[in-house]
């Protein structure tokens, strides 16, 4: 048996565990840092499947560490599983309907798959050092909270992946495809504006206007915008105006800024001129200005080593196998669940990517092929603590046809997929693909120390945490 029919013959074996923990996990829905349940699901299967389960790491009660095998290399797989606010939504169904009861929430970015199918994976590992053993250690990290941003980046923070060799993971998606795109960096801060009340017609003299000092801000941030690099972003939203009184001048304030970069030395750097704008505000209001760290990642740099690996692995074992009737539900998700104007512009995406074939991929609107792999050097217009994860070890990711093509993440839609055969299919596509080269690494160590090499000369084994020292998960928010 080659180590391709390994995998298959593997991971076929836990097919029915794997969808039964991805589904379950879909009904939970449990948003960031509330993944009670499903981490509890996880420790009982990794416990009972013969892993060494440690909960509750870096101070983070729903994330883990689940251990395999001995000696190097040691090689990581990357399980996400929250789920996003308001997006509770029944399971293949092409019309808005939550699921009864009291939970609003769903997932809306596959996460449920996600954790499911790097599961997979670690299991089908474990099959092969179990047949040779001494050959290296699999660990399977239970990552909380990535839609908050925070679980990785502490994690990467508090040492919790040193000593990994590899790590890889995946995304749900509507491509089969190896990343190599970079993400954006960020931060996520608050600023507080103190002033003085008083009667805004009487005695305005008295006020000191903290809602004068946070539109200030906005009006220097909007002109500092002009002279930031073009591909950043600063975005934000009043999270409190000083009350709802026109007559009284209000005496404090609160605005949420994010602010992305492509690279985090890149929103370090604006960062600090964002906090110069807040404090020349104060000034000019007469008011005290405090900032508040939220969050932060760090930008994804994906290893070529690895992702080579990777997509080896998954040209080998081949995109999703849609039957006829998956088919026949992509094509409802693809006609049913859009606006006139929204099918006509997913319409001109099909024509635009697929040219002449484009009239039989709609009445198919499924990929079932797998992208090539193109260095292009694009960033992708969005964030993800898989970056903070890949300044601390080499790390790849690869993306599976989970949805329908056409379908935006974060959406009731996307959570619509989440528990449909066509999840499952592409879902365990990517176990296998993601398994597979990890037991490539363990045959040829070579590629490990490769791929070590191309990560210290892109980070020089330097990081420097978005989340300072101190500053914990928000567990309760």
């Amino acid at each position: 048996m080659n180590r391709k029919e390994f995998v298959l013959n593997a991971v076929s074996q836990k097919q029915d565990l794997v969808v039964e923990v991805s589904d379950r996990i879909f009904d939970f829905a449990e948003t960031g840092f509330h993944e009670f349940e499903t981490a509890k699901l996880y420790q009982q299967v990794l416990e009972k499947e013969g892993f060494a389960v440690e909960m509750g790491i870096a101070g983070m009660p729903t994330a883990f560490k689940a251990t395999y095998g001995n000696g190097k290399p040691v090689v990581g797989f990357l399980a996400e599983y929250d789920a996003l606010p308001e997006l509770s939504q029944v399971g293949g169904c092409t019309e808005r309907k939550p699921v009864c009861g009291e939970n609003p929430d769903g997932h809306g970015c596959g996460h449920n798959l996600l954790g499911a199918g790097t599961l997979a994976a670690a299991l089908a590992v474990k099959a092969y050092l179990e047949e040779n053993p001494g050959k290296g250690t699999v660990i399977l990290f239970g990552c909380p909270s990535e839609e908050k941003g925070n679980g990785k980046t502490i994690m990467a923070r508090d040492g919790i992946f040193e000593g990994v060799d590899a790590a890889l993971t995946w995304h749900p998606d509507t491509a089969n495809a190896v990343w190599t795109t970079s993400s954006l960096a960020n931060v996520s801060v608050f600023f507080n504006f103190k002033g003085v009340t008083s009667h805004a017609a009487a005695a305005p003299e008295l006020g000191r206007s903290a809602l004068d000092a946070a539109e200030l801000m906005s009006v220097g941030v909007n002109y500092l915008r002009e002279h930031i690099i073009s591909d950043a972003r600063i975005h934000y939203a009043y999270r409190d105006v000083g009350g709802i009184a026109p007559n009284v001048v209000q005496g404090h304030s609160r605005v949420h800024y994010f602010i992305r970069a492509p690279k985090s030395w890149q929103v370090q750097e604006i960062y600090k001129r964002v906090i110069d704008v807040a404090e020349g505000a104060a000034k000019m209001t007469g008011t005290e200005m405090t900032y508040e760290l939220y969050a932060g990642l760090s930008d994804f740099i994906p290893n070529h080593v690895l992702s080579e690996v990777l997509y080896e692995a998954l040209e080998e074992v081949g995109g999703p196998e849609f039957d006829e009737a998956d088919f026949a539900l992509a094509k409802r998700f693809f006609t049913e669940t859009a606006t006139a104007d929204e099918l006509e512009a997913k319409k001109a995406a099909v024509k635009k990517k697929y040219g002449q074939e484009a009239e039989a991929f709609m009445e198919r609107p499924l990929n079932t092929r797998i992208e090539p792999l193109v260095w292009a050097g694009r960033v992708l217009p969005g964030s993800t603590d898989v970056g903070d994860a890949s300044y601390v070890m080499p790390t790849a990711q690869l993306t599976t046809a989970t949805a329908t093509f056409g379908t935006a993440a974060h959406t009731w839609q996307m959570t619509a997929h989440g528990n449909t055969e066509i999840a499952h299919k592409a879902m365990l596509t990517a176990g296998k693909a993601m398994a597979l080269a990890g037991i490539m690494l363990f045959e040829d160590p070579e590629l490990v120390k490769r791929a070590r090499e191309e990560w210290l000369g892109e980070t020089g084994g330097v990081y420097e945490c978005p989340i300072p020292d101190g500053v914990g998960p928000r567990l309760n928010e």
